[in-house]
């Protein structure tokens, strides 16, 4: 789909993610290297277990199918002006140098634009280019900390964990990079210019709070972090669970979306005898409420935790994923990243690639194949990663491109990125309602269509506006879907479906998430979607895919989470899993699933042709895994939990400051560094240790090492303890909450939280973008809707349709 693009990657591992997107899409990305090659080839797990930079899977993984140039843009002139020659053709860069490095080296954006006026230039960085925290030391670790996922993660009386395969913090910048790169492209489309895409790391890894950064401008309850869920006042809500071979993951949630699903489970925990008829039959829609206000004691929800679990230990996790797809419950394996591999579901879909590299093994070596399934423009399978320089004299002997479909005349902006284009969203929860809240904050026109017969999960999420449990207040709800038309249709009646089929020929997308079996069975799949609009592109999400032993597996996040490896590699080595917060991957496969769909709508512009995107939650987010996968699949070594320690780094972790809960988040990135950490935390002893001086040294004595940081972080608090090891250039941040992040002055700085006016709630705060366009930045400026807020004007405005007709369809019931 985007073969016709060129793409510049000047970044490092904080940003190659967003080339290895855009390289799965079909762009031809030239990764420009420094002598001795890019700082991610120093990186492990190495293949065969000694450091080399040619055998770096961590660089592997986020660099196949790019080619390689060497240019020292730091000591040369001339390797700087071949740079800017590239640039002249190039239509998208992406950097991830300290803020004003490349406009130093004469590289910055101005300087490009003025070469090549259409150039989209995409800088990731920690906190974004410009604000008081832009120059702050930073590694993956602090900035996960300052994006409020860290404090929700882990076990309640340990330091907050992070997922054991790092850098996830920038694996999110580079993928939302990916995003924001191809809608300024669209946008270039139309206008024939470029911008600066301003990526910030913190705030496009917020996305992993699951909108619980809003709890304190909601004034919602705070949640508290335990192991496998989360904390909510007296409530421990728990979603891993012990079993006979192993542990699931069970949403054992309530509500009008999930109480339902809870009750088929109880019923066969009741069948296999482990709890009675009364407690089968309690009441799982209203449960919520009844424990809220007391009518349900805590203790006996505590009882009834202790039912599920000793039914869970009767069963291994092959028995209870049998009984979850014959009952369709949500229960899903926590499996190992060697069970993931061997999944038959993935080689049923035939996702793996099979990829010839001898400097890595004698054999093809198995990695994470397309993480998007497309029908009419199948993604590339992508090769090895290129050796360092290989390709260098093949890309500057080439003959001077110019940059691809450009209109033929360049004139300004006519309005938003996406102005016209017109999207049909039919999703629900949060993975397909995050894609399409991007759209709507460029300007497309999103219809959203659902039901109040079957509520919307996210909306019976915390956090409530004001701790009201109503579907009209829920903080992930109200954050999805801001910008957005909402229009409450009856599916399950089939004259709604011929509402429905009308706003498929008015749209150009067409994006749900269902399971596979409720378009076929409405008669809505892409066939007949295609019958009444040939150049419709569908967007089909869901956790498995349209195809394979498990794609009619449905549930949420954090099942695909369990299911691909994430929760069993967060936590700790001397404890059960503790899983990432929430529903992991449906934080992580937006991403892919934007870049994808916009890479498609690019085709559908230039052909006229529309397909079908079968999007896996699942499949897209293992390559947030890839470098344990490889090292599985080539090592044949199984990454285990390692808390919060660090295989490069050392010290490496979060320790306690003062206050409760309160946390610091300190990384030690090079050995230059050490000196000033332990001088600067009272230690000069430990700085003038030779043993010390390297980071193996200091792992061997990590134990005395973090009781020395720990001393000192203890007896002050998070935000001056950073402070003041950020003075001396080591990495370090306070470990965020919600009312943190709100008064962050870095994220005050770039606007990240914005108001709007909700028709029923009146002034409410939501997060804006996450990603800041020059030209034509993101626009939060329409309330997220009601339900049936819009319907009528959808009908009238969009559709045509005369009052008469609009009068039937309400009699009819159709309407809500």
């Amino acid at each position: 789909m985007l073969g016709h693009y060129r793409v510049l990657d000047v970044s490092d591992e904080r940003g190659q993610m967003a080339g290895a997107i855009l390289a799965g899409l079909g762009a031809d990305v030239v990764l420009v290297e420094p002598p001795g090659g890019s700082p991610s080839r120093r990186l492990g797990p190495f293949a065969g277990g000694a450091p080399d930079p040619e055998r770096s899977l961590s660089h592997w993984a986020v660099n196949r199918g790019k080619r390689s140039v060497v240019l020292d843009l730091a000591g040369s002139p001339a390797d700087r002006a071949r740079l800017v020659d590239l640039a002249r053709g190039a239509d998208v860069l992406v950097e991830s140098s300290d803020p004003g490095t490349m406009a130093a080296l004469g590289l910055g954006f101005d300087d490009l634009a003025e070469v090549n006026p259409a150039l989209v230039y995409v800088s990731v960085s920690a906190f974004g280019q410009d604000g008081p925290k832009a120059g702050w030391a930073a590694t993956d670790l602090t900035v996960w900390a300052s994006s409020m996922a860290l404090v929700l993660t882990g076990d309640d009386d340990r330091a907050p964990v992070r997922i054991s395969v790092p850098p996830q913090a920038w694996y999110h910048a580079g993928a939302e990079a990916a995003g924001a790169a191809l809608v300024a492209l669209t946008e270039r489309a139309r206008s024939g210019r470029g911008q600066h895409v301003d990526v910030s790391a913190q705030q496009a890894s917020m996305q992993a709070a699951q909108s619980l950064v809003l709890a304190e401008p909601f004034k919602s309850l705070p949640p508290q972090r335990i192991a496998g869920g989360v904390r909510l006042g007296p409530l421990d809500i728990q979603l891993a669970w012990p079993c006979a071979d192993g542990y699931v993951a069970i949403t054992f949630l309530f509500g009008a979306a999930v109480g339902p699903v809870t009750h088929r489970f109880m019923s066969w925990v009741c069948e296999e005898g482990f709890c009675d008829e009364a407690t089968r039959d309690k009441n799982w829609v209203e449960y919520p409420v009844l424990l809220l206000l007391g009518m349900e004691p805590v203790e006996e929800y505590e009882r009834v935790k202790h039912v599920v679990e000793e039914f869970c230990r009767s069963r291994t996790k092959a028995q209870l994923l049998a009984g979850a797809l014959e009952r369709r419950l949500l229960v899903a394996p926590v499996a190992s990243i060697a069970d993931v591999v061997a999944d038959e579901h993935f080689s049923a879909r035939h996702y793996w690639d099979a990829v010839t590299d001898e400097a890595l093994s004698p054999e093809p070596v198995r990695a994470p194949g397309p993480f998007a399934t497309m029908s009419a423009t199948p993604l590339p399978r992508l090769g090895r990663a290129a050796l360092a320089g290989e390709h260098t004299e093949e890309v500057l002997s080439a003959p001077p491109r110019r940059p691809a479909a450009l209109p033929d005349r360049t004139g300004p902006a006519a309005g938003p990125a996406l102005e016209g284009l017109k999207v049909l969203d039919l999703c629900w929860v949060m993975a397909g309602p995050a894609v399409t809240r991007v759209l709507a904050d460029h300007g497309a026109t999103v219809v959203r269509v659902e039901s109040e017969t079957k509520v919307d999960a996210a909306r019976t999420m915390t956090p409530f506006y004001e701790n009201a449990l109503d579907p009209e207040r829920s903080g992930l709800y109200l954050n999805l879907n801001a910008g957005k038309l909402g229009m409450a249709l009856n599916l399950t009646h089939p004259r709604a479906r011929d509402v429905l089929l009308d706003l498929v020929r008015w749209a150009d997308v067409v994006c749900e998430s269902f399971t596979r079996r409720a378009m076929r069975d409405w008669g809505l799949g892409y066939e007949r979607l295609r019958e009444v609009n040939p150049r419709i592109v569908m967007f089909s999400s869901c956790l498995m895919g349209q195809t394979g032993p498990l794609a009619d597996f449905a549930g949420y996040g954090n099942l695909a989470a369990s299911v691909t490896g994430f929760f069993d590699l967060t936590g700790w080595a001397d404890r059960a899993p503790a899983g990432p917060f929430g529903a992991y991957t449906d934080y992580v496969s937006p991403r892919f699933g934007l870049s994808a769909l916009l890479a498609a709508i690019d085709h559908q512009r230039r052909t006229g042709e529309g397909q079908h995107i079968d999007f896996s939650q699942a499949e897209s987010s293992l390559h947030f895994l890839a470098p344990a996968v490889l090292d599985w699949t080539v090592n044949g070594h199984v990454v285990g939990r390692q808390g919060n320690a660090d295989p490069e780094m050392a010290p490496h972790g979060v320790y306690p400051s003062a206050g409760e809960d309160r946390w610091l988040a300190v990384a030690c990135a090079t050995d230059a560094q050490w000196p000033a950490l332990a001088r600067a935390v009272g230690r000069a002893d430990l700085a003038e240790d030779p043993a010390l001086a390297t980071a193996p040294g200091r792992r061997a004595r990590a134990a005395a090492i973090d009781d020395a940081v720990a001393a000192w972080s203890r007896e002050r608090d998070d935000r001056s303890a950073a402070e003041a090891l950020q003075a001396a250039g080591i990495a370090a941040h306070a470990v965020h909450s919600s009312a943190d992040c709100v008064a962050d002055p870095q994220l005050v700085h770039r606007g990240h939280f914005v108001s709007v006016d909700h028709p029923l709630l009146g002034p409410i705060t939501l997060e804006g973008s996450r990603a800041r366009l020059s030209r034509t930045p993101a626009r939060v400026d329409r309330s997220p809707p009601p339900y049936g807020h819009d319907t009528h004007a959808v009908l009238t405005e969009i559709l045509g349709y005369d009052e008469e007709r609009v009068a039937d369809l309400f009699a009819l019931e159709l309407l809500e």
